[in-house]
């Protein structure tokens, strides 16, 4: 298989991965990222999410709208710029991701139990490493 054909496949099974994982989640696939970013990233404005994110700035928006009136995010004056605000995770908030991550976990710990012996879960562990520095290259680009 080449390079080309290898990341074809490589590209459709992790996409049908994270489809076959959406039925574990129980809430909107855009707030649960901008949680994560927060998380990650700290404090962010909802421009530096749409653009971290790849999506509009009015989407990443309507996400932020809905995760402040749950309580999962709050929002402050940015420092610098008084057109702008600075949001920020929530306890409520990191509760709500951590809850969303585990359930994800154990969606796909489960099928890994149930579908891979130990040789081949040897293997995946072994291919985690190199799907990261993949990843790590792909956001250098």
């Amino acid at each position: 298989m080449d390079e080309d054909e290898l990341a074809e496949q490589l590209r459709m099974t992790v996409g049908e991965l994270v489809r076959a994982v959406r039925p574990a989640d129980t809430m909107p696939p855009g707030e649960a990222a901008v949680l994560g970013y927060l998380d990650r990233g700290g404090p962010l404005t909802t421009a530096d999410l749409a653009q971290q994110r790849g999506v509009s700035h009015q989407s990443a928006a309507k996400a932020v709208k809905e995760l402040l009136g749950q309580g999962l995010v709050r929002a402050e004056d940015h420092p610098s710029d008084g057109r702008k605000f600075l949001l920020h995770l929530t306890a409520a908030g990191s509760r709500r991701l951590a809850e969303e991550r585990r359930r994800r976990a154990a969606w796909i710990g489960g099928a890994i139990g149930d579908v891979l012996d130990a040789a081949e879960r040897e293997t995946l562990a072994a291919a985690l490493p190199l799907l990261s520095r993949l990843t790590a290259h792909l956001k250098g680009q």
